[in-house]
């Protein structure tokens, strides 16, 4: 038994999605972490809180929701539609928009967690030499922080690649465009192709247990340095 050609497709799609996904969280969420871990802000716990919401909320809850803003009656759906960019749901760029805010918790509470264990000190000494705030950021807090972003991405990426009721909910499953790797297991296993269904979803298997496996490791070389 081997792949099929959709199986092949849902793998680059997914695979796709995943590095696109996690790219824009580092970039968009970098900013967030560190306004977080530096803020004395009342908002700092709403804020902490909604970033930290799709870990207790059901995939479907914001994959329904979203397909509600992102719809021709939704406000997203019409600033597209506005802009001429079309409407969002069923398509690839409406799974990165699920994307971002399915597997927001998992880049920006890493990247929290790294900053807030810099500490005051490397700051302070960075601005005893006259260092501007852009200069200490991506001199100093960067180096500082690395395992933080390598955390996040491998996290942001692999919690992307295991999606299914988000991209569920906003993609329809459509072939080459929007069905991914959950998607298909969850077409094979309804077809009661469970050969397929075992490929596919024992490689998924693998991918997370090597992902674990990476992570504990490096926290487990960092707690012996």
């Amino acid at each position: 038994m081997t792949l099929s050609a959709a199986d092949w497709a849902a793998i680059r799609l997914t695979l796709e999605l995943a590095s696109v996904t996690t790219l824009l969280l580092l970039v968009l969420g970098t900013p967030l972490a560190w306004w977080l871990a530096r803020t004395r802000s009342r908002l700092k716990g709403p804020v902490g809180a909604l970033v930290a919401l799709p870990l207790v909320l059901p995939p479907t809850v914001i994959g329904f929701y979203l397909l509600l803003a992102m719809g021709p009656e939704g406000w997203v759906g019409q600033l597209t539609e506005a802009l001429g960019l079309g409407r969002l749901p069923f398509t690839f760029a409406g799974l990165v928009v699920g994307s971002l805010f399915y597997s927001l918790p998992f880049v920006v509470q890493p990247l929290q967690n790294a900053f807030e264990a810099i500490g005051p000190r490397p700051l302070e000494a960075a601005a005893t030499l006259r260092a501007g705030p852009l200069d200490t950021f991506f001199h100093v807090v960067l180096p500082l922080a690395r395992p933080g972003f390598v955390t996040a991405a491998i996290l942001g990426f692999a919690h992307t690649v295991g999606e299914f009721g988000v991209v569920l909910m906003i993609g329809g499953n459509i072939p080459g465009r929007t069905q991914v790797v959950s998607t298909q297991i969850f077409n094979h296993v309804e077809a009661m192709e469970y050969p397929q269904a075992h490929l596919l979803a024992g490689g998924m298997l693998v991918f997370s247990f090597v992902i674990l496996l990476l992570l504990y490791g490096r926290r487990g070389r960092s707690a012996w340095t």
